[in-house]
């Protein structure tokens, strides 16, 4: 059986989402070309890498046992292409890179990752981290990214982000034109031709997988986020379970209507920074150059290009009517959301009800 498989290991930030989703929407006619998208129930190859990971994420780790290996078990009766993808894949551990290989044997395995500028990837994670309840400000991420080491980094930024360490533990044993490195275009770019690179890192055509995604990974602007971290730290002292921070916050309050919000102020390096993202981008550059592996679009897309023509905002100190904008907008959303939401004592009666009418049917 011949089989080859392209494990998209990330980095987070780099169009993943999308990428994902239109990969799922297209299940059906890329199969057709013998391209496979192997899902679980959860539509979403997220599960199996935590699994692969073993780490903590919201009480999730305590139910994805098994699904890695489930998942390369459904790999290994496959025949064709077949694509992995997940971003959280990047900070895997030597040790775990090696399972993740031994459960790939007997298939002709090629790496893909992706990469952007720091310039763009240190806000875009920052705001990321934020929206899973951290609380760092700006500063603060920053001089941790700018004082943690890239090798054999500890710092989640660094595992997921630095391209020669990712790429040193996943590309172990594998030659290099078996190694393609995606570059996310810069700013200004035709809409698909990230999409288009993707698809010449799998060898697959475009009109493969003709329905569009409209899903993404939303950022929003420096009043929203300091807003945010301010709700964290409320919320954690409230209490709020991480399931209905999930339903409520992200999706409710950041993703249906922070990211919705007009005019929003961008969250960017701040220009004292870019000498020093330069240089990392000059040490990536030339690692890339020297390694022989495959790059899909132009490695200069890896070198931080600074926003012309715009005072640099704070995102720790924001704009205070935009905060308080933002605010209003935050407190709207939640009233609508529990107006839709049934009464508790209503509810429960109706459960009441409809238990005896069940009873009087026997």
């Amino acid at each position: 059986m011949s089989r080859v498989v392209y494990l998209h290991v990330g980095s987070p930030k780099t169009g993943t989402t999308y990428l994902q989703d239109r990969l799922a929407l297209n299940k059906a006619s890329l199969s057709h070309r013998r391209v496979h998208y192997p899902l679980s129930l959860h539509a979403s190859q997220f599960r199996p890498a935590l699994d692969l990971l073993q780490m903590p994420w919201g009480g999730l780790q305590l139910d994805v046992d098994g699904e890695w290996n489930a998942l390369t078990a459904r790999v290994r009766r496959l025949s064709g292409t077949v694509i992995i993808s997940h971003e959280i894949l990047a900070a895997a551990k030597p040790a775990q890179v090696r399972r993740a290989m031994a459960g790939l044997a007997g298939s002709e395995v090629h790496l893909v990752l992706s990469a952007r500028d720091l310039a763009r990837q240190i806000p875009a994670e920052w705001q990321e981290g934020v929206k899973h309840q951290r609380k760092v400000s700006y500063a603060g991420f920053l001089r941790q990214v700018q004082t943690s080491r890239r090798d054999r980094p500890s710092l989640w930024f660094w595992r997921v982000q630095s391209l020669p360490d990712v790429l040193g533990r996943w590309s172990r044993g594998l030659p290099p034109e078996r190694v393609h490195l995606v570059t996310v275009p810069q700013d200004g770019a035709p809409r698909n031709q990230l999409w288009e690179r993707y698809c010449r890192a799998f060898g697959i055509d475009p009109a493969w997988a003709p329905r569009e995604s409209v899903r993404d990974n939303v950022s929003i602007g420096a009043a929203e986020t300091f807003l945010l971290r301010r709700l964290n730290r409320r919320l954690r002292q409230a209490g709020l379970s991480s399931e209905e921070y999930r339903r409520l916050i992200r999706e409710v309050v950041v993703h249906q209507t922070m990211a919705k919000r007009p005019h929003m102020t961008r969250v960017t390096l701040p220009p004292a920074a870019f000498p020093w993202a330069a240089e990392v981008a000059e040490e990536w550059v030339r690692w890339v150059r020297g390694s022989g592996i495959d790059v899909i679009g132009d490695v200069e897309d890896l070198r931080p290009v600074p926003v012309p023509d715009q005072r640099w905002v704070n995102p720790d100190r924001p704009r205070r009517p935009e905060m308080v904008d933002a605010a209003v907008d935050a407190l709207v959303a939640l009233a609508l959301e529990a107006a839709k939401r049934p009464d508790p004592n209503e509810l429960l009666t109706a459960k009441l009800t409809r238990a005896a009418r069940r009873l009087r049917l026997r």
